[in-house]
C-alpha cells in the first residue's frame, strides 16, 4: 500500500493531517483529545517547534508547524505523540494493533494570505464536518488560544504567528483572525479544499517551484498546478487522495452527544483545557 507523504525541508511551515487507523472514531473521548494537546505543548517545549495552530477531531488531527529550521524537530515531535497517544489508549482499553493510520502528510505552506487560508481551514473542520455552527464552538483546538492567548501553558507561539503574518499585536492578529474566519463562513464554510492536505506545498508559483528543486528526486512525478489564487505540487495518488479530508461524522446529533458525556473529563486536565 501507497504511504502517506512527509517530506522536510527545514526551515518551512508545514500543515500536518494524521488519521486514526481506519478512520475510526478513537478521538471520541475528550481525555484523548486533552492528551494529545498536552503531549503537543510538551512536544513544543521539548524539541522547539512553533505551533501556528491546530485541531483535534473525532477520527483525526490538523497541526500547521515550524521546526525553526531544527532538523528532525517535527519528526520526533510526531514520533513522540503518535506514540504516547496509541500506547495510552491502548493501555486503557485493553486493545492491541495500530492507533494511527499509518504515515502522517505534510504540506508545506507559504506565509502571508496562503498561511491565512490554511490557518481558516484548519478552524472550520468542525463546521465542514456540520458538529458546530461555528470553530469557537470546538474546544480542543488552536482558535481559542489565538483569540485570547493564555498567560500560562502556550501551545500557539504568538510572536511567530504576528511575524511571519506582519502584524504587529496580540489583539491585531485575534482581529485579523477572526476577520478571516467570518468571511469565509459568509462566502462558502463547506468548501473542501483538498490542496491543504493532499499536496506537498501551497503558495506562489516561486515558493512552490522552490519546493520542487529542493526535493530534487523525491519530488519526480509531481506537478505543478494552480487552483483559483494558490500554486500547488501535487502530490502522486495515496490512500490520502481517494478519502475525504473531512472526518466522518455519524451524525451531528450522536457526535455531540458523545461529547457532552465527556465534558466532566475536562477537570482532569486543567493544565491544558482551562
Amino acid at each position: 500500500m501507497a504511504r502517506a507523504n512527509r517530506l522536510f525541508i527545514p526551515g518551512y511551515i508545514w500543515h500536518i493531517t494524521h488519521r486514526c487507523h481506519k478512520r475510526e472514531f478513537l478521538f471520541k473521548f475528550v481525555r484523548d483529545r486533552a492528551l494529545w494537546m498536552e503531549l503537543l505543548f510538551e512536544a513544543r517545549r521539548r524539541f522547539r517547534i512553533a505551533v501556528l495552530n491546530y485541531i483535534v477531531t473525532s477520527n483525526h488531527i490538523h497541526l500547521i508547524v515550524s521546526d525553526n529550521g531544527v532538523r528532525d524537530a517535527i519528526p520526533r515531535s510526531m514520533q513522540l505523540i503518535a506514540g504516547r497517544i496509541g500506547q495510552e489508549y491502548n493501555r486503557r482499553k485493553g486493545r492491541k494493533g495500530a492507533f494511527w493510520e499509518d504515515r502522517y502528510h505534510a504540506t508545506a505552506i507559504e506565509s502571508d494570505s496562503h498561511l491565512w487560508k490554511c490557518m481558516v481551514y484548519v478552524d472550520l473542520n468542525m463546521v465542514r464536518a456540520g458538529v458546530v455552527d461555528h470553530p469557537s464552538a470546538w474546544k480542543w483546538s488552536g482558535y481559542h488560544e489565538i483569540q485570547k492567548p493564555k498567560q500560562r501553558y502556550r501551545i500557539i507561539d504568538h510572536q511567530m504567528l504576528k511575524t511571519l503574518l506582519h502584524l504587529k499585536t496580540d489583539e491585531e492578529l485575534s482581529k485579523t483572525h477572526q476577520r478571516w474566519i467570518e468571511g469565509k463562513l459568509k462566502i462558502n464554510p463547506m468548501e473542501r479544499q483538498k490542496r491543504w492536505s493532499q499536496s506537498l506545498a501551497v503558495g506562489t508559483q516561486g515558493f512552490v517551484e522552490r519546493i520542487k528543486d529542493q526535493l530534487g528526486r523525491r519530488a519526480q512525478g509531481r506537478v505543478v498546478s494552480t487552483v483559483g489564487s494558490d500554486c500547488q505540487l501535487k502530490e502522486t495518488v495515496t490512500p490520502f487522495s481517494r478519502v475525504s479530508e473531512e472526518p466522518i461524522v455519524e451524525n451531528s446529533k450522536s457526535t455531540k452527544n458523545t461529547n457532552s458525556i465527556d465534558w466532566q473529563l475536562e477537570k482532569e486536565y486543567p493544565m491544558i483545557l482551562g
